[in-house]
């Protein structure tokens, strides 16, 4: 973590009072953050990740900065997991259902150039669909999978990120985040004190979240195979026992009938 830059906070007269208690020491003019402290929050971030994707759950990873944006598309995509590296569109989760329709908009178009009706439009008619198609590919393609509201968001730097934070409040959908000594901590679920300005410092921290999240999703594979054999086995002895008690049912009504035939001989 020291070789990746973790500890180096912004400039400590740029510093949010409310993140002194992540605070190691100051040098140069500059915050240095406790990584003890930063290694326990990483591990709590960590597990809570490994639930929801052991539980089948989606995690957003929201990061829209230069320094961000190819590092966590490579590793939010390496697990499957949906991703913005473009702007945030607004009321991407309070109005989600208007969301859906754009990338439904977008799997239409695709269809289209399937089965042939795209060549069918005019020229300019084509263009024009290229080009919507191009727009939205670039801002909704990550999430073209993400068919309901994520169980969690995961956000690089909070002060650019601010409206997918609130809207995630507003939600109460739980908010994971990279959170520097200039930044606001209170919005925010699973705080991780680190440099969020480093390619190195986002990389690492990345590295170690996504690996929870793929074990998590490795332990419900397990799971599943491990479940069909069972049920596959509890079948056939269900068949077994209906044939049972299906036989048993004769056995009980002949002393009912023998009984019966007595009773009118004796009369």
């Amino acid at each position: 973590m020291l070789d990746a830059g973790v500890h180096f906070g912004h400039l400590a007269r740029k510093w949010n009072p409310k993140m002194a208690p992540y605070i190691f020491d100051q040098k140069n003019g500059i915050h240095i953050i406790d990584l003890h402290k930063s290694i326990v929050k990483i591990d709590e971030a960590a597990n809570v990740l490994k639930q929801l994707a052991r539980s089948g759950r989606k995690v957003l990873f929201v990061a829209t900065k230069k320094q961000a944006k190819e590092i966590v598309a490579e590793k939010a995509g390496s697990v499957n997991m949906p991703y913005v590296t473009e702007r945030w569109p607004g009321g991407m989760l309070t109005n989600f259902p208007t969301i859906r329709k754009a990338v439904k908009k977008m799997n239409t178009i695709d269809k289209m150039i399937e089965d042939g009706t795209f060549d069918t439009l005019a020229k300019r008619e084509r263009l024009q669909v290229t080009r919507q198609r191009a727009k939205l590919e670039k801002n909704l393609g990550s999430i073209r999978d993400l068919s309901r509201l994520p169980s969690a968001l995961f956000v690089v730097d909070v002060q650019k990120e601010m409206n997918a934070v609130k809207e995630a409040n507003r939600l109460n959908i739980p908010v994971i985040a990279m959170v520097d000594t200039c930044c606001d901590p209170t919005p925010i679920d699973y705080v991780i004190p680190a440099n969020d300005d480093a390619a190195k410092s986002i990389a690492h921290i990345m590295d170690v979240l996504c690996g929870a999240i793929k074990e998590g999703l490795d332990e419900r594979k397990l799971e599943k195979e491990k479940e069909t054999p069972e049920q596959a086995e509890d079948k056939p002895a269900g068949k077994k026992l209906r044939a049972r008690k299906g036989a048993a049912k004769p056995a009980e009504e002949a002393p009912a009938a023998e009984a019966a035939a007595e009773t009118a001989d004796a009369e």
